[in-house]
């Protein structure tokens, strides 16, 4: 591995080269916007009669961002900047004589598929992350923080006081911003910052950037950012404290333990303050997430346990320091879901935490955690830590270094009887090349697992080289994991193999190469988009080099300029399994070698619709079987303010009857009502036969001030067998309030 990651240093230096005469290192040249400071207060409403936007600079001429990058957007934008001692203000004049297209009202809902502008910030001008606001034309606000490694990944959960307003006339929309300085993470004494804008125009399907991005390149990417530029160097900004309260109370029924119902009240508190003009500490105590919406269950037919999404805004809010290390969702040493889970998943109270998050200066940025749960029965506390530093080098790459302790307060007996599970710590390196127009990339990581009496096979090593034009993109990646790889913070996902007929799970590392090649054609005064040929390749050894498992998968998309979409795919997989394992009630399949082949075809209607739908079939063989897959969603909207969702999954499994068959449902409507942008209902109803669960999650929120809430909870759960008996329900009020000291 090391000889071939040699290659492919040698190989990018050679292209870094090369890259030096690429237009986008003078991008920054011809992209430039000066800010104008502004004499008078300025009034957010929408209306754009404030003095000052009859004289600062107004850029208009937007590149077409999606479905291509090629000309001019059909409607044009126009976007003004101005400030004070306390704001950044930012005015967009959105030119559109029809109706806006708004799916929701909802706060956080992002930037796609909604009528809408953004505005991407990188204070550091480091080209590696910065801050993306975003506001729909009904004025639905969203924020998040952006990594250079987080194009595809944005959760919208850094959460901050901000203020917008539009204003629709016949022949336009309008938007004003109102950032305050305190805010924003930025050095002092820069009159230099990057900048871009967005705007999404629904009736034509159009996304549109201030600054040339390419279509394979996400509008928010901080290699494409144009120049803010200040007329003075900027003070330091004001410190900025503020703390969050919180109060709860519930009923609970545990109907399948026999337990009477209880009650319960609890406060606790959150705070989030400024050290210095790029530096924050983040404080809980006695955290509580009743508020955070439900996971949405999924029908796994695989071998190993899913990854599921954290939801937690705590957890959310820079998570990317922590959490991208390895290959996130697969490989990975931090996964914050642990936090607060006992080994059955079940919920250990969380006493509190801190994390200390920032810039040390233009290329360093780090961040410091730890997170306290306390004892729940038999279970002792724990404390989780977490170190990570990313120093920027070259124009754009990275060096990743990270500390993780997960610290157990067992008892002496506890821990003769378990030691591995006394204390598990894990430590690790990475570097991160991206080339300056982001056409490269390679990456190079190693990672070491501590555990007690543990000293061989805990190791995980990475590489792997990556190539993304408009047309073609291909990706290498090389994989291996230790047996004794441990990670008492993080997810892998292949190394636990269940044994049906034991019922034991063994660990087993492994080795792995994933290739992928996608071609784009991107056809010209068509209805079509683009059509996606893709071809990817994941093959498996045991650590013994003994072959484990290849799937090769082929496939094919249509994009329509409407939003709609048609794909296809065929699968192929060979398989030595090790285990027995069991997708029925019947003999688990035994271990030993198997070839199967299944195809899929999906249709997705067009999504602007106030009725869209999306269907899937997938078929084929299924390891000594057959399967048959259904999977449909059907969206009814009443613009802007309900939208009924109902998605269902069907799957058939049919084996041999020494292996029997099995037929699963899972059924899941969702109905979201918002009245305005600051109250909401949202109803979740989960019918999951796998699971032997019904639940029923409704959730009514009202923001009664900027980032003040009163959320009120109910949650049921029942048996889908004995069919709905119940097993327990809960009503949470829950009220928190933002004050900025």
């Amino acid at each position: 591995m090391k000889y071939f990651f040699l290659i492919v240093l040698l190989f990018i230096s050679h292209c870094n080269l090369l890259a030096q005469t690429i237009s986008v290192e003078n991008f920054q040249k011809e992209f430039q916007i000066h800010i104008a400071p502004s004499v008078g207060p300025i009034k957010i409403d929408g209306v754009l009669n404030d003095s000052i936007w009859n004289t600062a600079e107004k850029k208009t001429d937007f590149f077409l961002k999606f479905p291509t990058d090629e000309g001019r957007p059909t409607n044009q934008t126009a976007v003004q900047l101005a400030y004070d001692d306390k704001f950044l203000y930012v005015a967009f004049t959105c030119y559109d004589s029809g109706k806006s297209i708004i799916q929701s009202l909802k706060r956080d809902i992002g930037h796609l598929d909604n009528d809408g502008v953004g505005l991407v910030l990188d204070p550091q001008n480091a080209h590696t992350n910065g801050f993306f606001f975003v506001v729909n034309a009904l004025n639905a606000q969203s924020e998040d923080q952006v990594s250079m490694n987080q194009d595809n990944q944005l959760t919208w959960s850094w959460d901050n006081k901000w203020f917008s307003a539009t204003r629709k006339y016949s022949d336009r929309w309008t938007a004003e911003m109102a950032i305050p300085f305190k805010t924003l993470r930025y050095p002092p004494g820069k009159d230099l910052w990057g900048i871009n804008f967005l705007r999404v125009d629904m009736k034509h399907n159009q996304y549109s950037g201030w600054t040339h991005v390419p279509t394979n390149f996400k509008i928010y990417n901080m290699g494409y950012t144009g120049s803010l530029i200040w007329d003075k160097l900027l003070p330091n900004p004001k410190k900025n404290a503020v703390l969050i309260p919180f109060v709860t109370s519930n009923i609970q029924t545990d109907d399948a333990n026999h337990l009477p119902a209880k009650y319960g009240f609890s406060a606790g508190l959150d705070s989030k303050i400024t050290l210095t003009s790029a530096i924050n500490l983040d404080l809980t105590f006695n955290p509580d997430f009743s508020q955070v919406e439900v996971d949405q269950q999924v029908t796994n037919l695989t071998r190993y346990d899913i990854f599921l999404p954290e939801k937690r805004s705590f957890f959310l809010e820079n998570a990317d320091i922590f959490g991208e290390y390895g290959i996130p969702g697969i490989i990975t040493p931090f996964y914050s879901r642990r936090i607060g889970l006992d080994k059955n998943n079940n919920p250990i109270p969380i006493l509190g935490g801190a994390r200390l998050s920032g810039n040390l200066n233009s290329s360093t940025r780090f961040g410091i955690m730890s997170m306290q749960t306390s004892s729940k029965g038999s279970y002792s506390p724990e404390n989780y830590a977490a170190v990570s530093i990313n120093k920027s080098v070259l124009a754009r790459s990275i060096v990743k270094l990270y500390f993780l302790n997960h610290q157990n307060f067992q008892t002496a007996a506890q821990q003769k009887a378990d030691p591995l599970n006394s204390w598990g710590r894990n430590a690790g390196a990475s570097f991160d090349y991206f080339s300056r127009d982001g056409k490269w990339s390679a990456w190079y990581a190693f990672h070491h697992s501590f555990k007690p009496g543990i000293t061989s096979q805990n190791n995980f090593k990475e590489t792997g080289v990556a190539f993304n034009t408009k047309k073609f993109s291909t990706i290498i990646d090389v994989a291996t994991l230790g047996t004794n790889y441990y990670t008492d913070m993080g997810y892998v996902q292949r190394i636990n193999n269940y044994d049906a007929e034991k019922d034991t799970t063994v660990r087993l590392g492994f080795k792995h190469l994933f290739t992928s090649t996608s071609y784009i054609i991107y056809p010209k005064n068509n209805a079509v988009g683009r059509h996606t040929f893709k071809l990817e390749s994941y093959t498996v050894v045991n650590p013994n080099n003994s072959f484990n498992e290849s799937d090769l998968t082929a496939s094919y998309q249509v994009e329509f300029k409407n939003t709609s979409f048609i794909k296809t795919s065929v699968l192929h997989n060979q398989l030595n399994l090790l285990y027995p394992i069991s997708f029925t009630n019947a003999h688990p399949l035994p271990s030993g070698q198997y070839h199967f082949s299944q195809a899929l075809i999906t249709y997705n209607a067009d999504t602007r619709k106030n009725f869209s739908y999306s269907a899937t079939y997938s078929g084929g063989e299924f390891y000594n079987g057959r399967i048959h897959s259904l999977l449909g969603s059907i969206t009814l909207r009443s613009r802007p303010h309900l939208n009924l969702i109902l998605q269902a999954e069907y799957d058939k499994l049919q084996f041999s009857a020494l292996y029997g068959s099995s037929e699963l449902f899972l059924l899941s409507p969702k109905i979201e009502y918002n009245f305005n942008t600051k109250i909401s209902w949202t109803t979740f109803m989960q019918y999951n036969t796998q699971a032997n669960n019904f639940n029923i999650n409704s959730r009514f929120q009202y923001r009664f001030k900027p980032m003040s809430d009163l959320y009120l909870v109910y949650t049921d759960n029942y048996y889908t067998t004995p069919l709905m008996q119940n097993k327990n329900r809960a009503i949470v009020l829950k009220v928190n309030y933002w004050l900025n000291l």
